[in-house]
């Protein structure tokens, strides 16, 4: 008792230290286990400070981002009817939102389709599951984090990238369609991304499906009460969204919008046009 009780003493002296941020990207790298630890993304789009030796890198770092994107575009140069699933990386199993992204996946690849995802736990690696679990293509993209994202078991084809644009752009090239499920920033920035792309014609117009309508109530309600009011975008850039809570609607209207894309270049190309 004496022990435990000099123990507690000596334990309750002891302050916690809070961890400092570095003055420079080059002390930041020599930190080990440390939050401010910087992943590449980071690295390459801080501000150099004055006396930064990465400042001078760089340039030099556009040759690792080149071959990211190499290394992607071969890996992936067989998908041809991806669909990218996006949503929560924190979305449990038992989630009502985790079993039919599963079954989303499942019914998508049955289909005929290749099934993309960010390669990490929750809606991602149930759809990657239900892809994985039907026998078809199941790939993960993967992004390093200092927290959070770790590659879920379920992929049959497997990347990793170190920087996010590298990684969005193949989700972009590689997709016919994306399916939203419920999620957080990340999954916001996906959604918009592609909606910003679509709008102003630097990609096809092609299916964006958000799954789980009280949860995007309100974000569709903001949109058109809003942004449309305002005239920040028009009535028809509303319609690039479909909202659905069933697995079998989301991918019967990928289906169908698949293919009537095929159909209608079918007819350009006998048109000659």
């Amino acid at each position: 008792m004496a022990k435990a009780t000099k123990i507690k003493k000596i334990t309750s002296k002891i302050k916690a230290v809070e961890p400092i941020e570095p003055a420079t990207v080059a002390e930041a790298k020599q930190l080990e286990n440390s939050y401010w630890q910087m992943t590449e993304d980071e690295a390459l789009l801080r501000s150099p400070e004055l006396h930064d030796e990465f400042k001078a890198s760089d340039s030099w770092r556009v040759f690792r981002i080149m071959g990211e994107f190499v290394g992607g575009f071969d890996s992936l140069a067989t998908i041809t009817r991806g669909v990218s699933v996006f949503g929560s990386a924190r979305t449990r199993e038992d989630d009502p939102n985790y079993i039919a992204a599963r079954e989303t996946g499942k019914l998508l690849a049955e289909a005929g389709f290749e099934i993309i995802t960010g390669g990490g736990p929750g809606i991602m690696e149930a759809a990657n599951r239900g892809a994985f679990e039907a026998g078809k293509v199941s790939v993960g993209c993967n992004i390093e984090l200092p927290f959070e994202q770790t590659a879920n078991p379920y992929q049959n084809r497997s990347l990793t990238f170190k920087y996010f644009f590298v990684r969005k752009t193949m989700f972009i090239k590689y997709s016919n369609a994306y399916v939203i499920f419920p999620g957080g920033f990340g999954t916001m920035d996906e959604i918009f991304e592609a909606l910003t792309l679509i709008q102003t014609r630097k990609i096809r117009n092609f299916p964006v499906v958000l799954f789980g309508s009280q949860y995007w109530k309100g974000l569709v309600s903001w949109m058109t009460s809003t942004m449309l009011h305002e005239k920040n975008i028009n009535a028809e850039d509303l319609r690039l969204m479909h909202l659905t809570d069933s697995p079998k609607d989301a991918v019967d209207f990928i289906v169908k919008t698949f293919e009537e894309d095929k159909e209608n270049g079918k007819l350009k190309t006998e048109n000659g046009k």
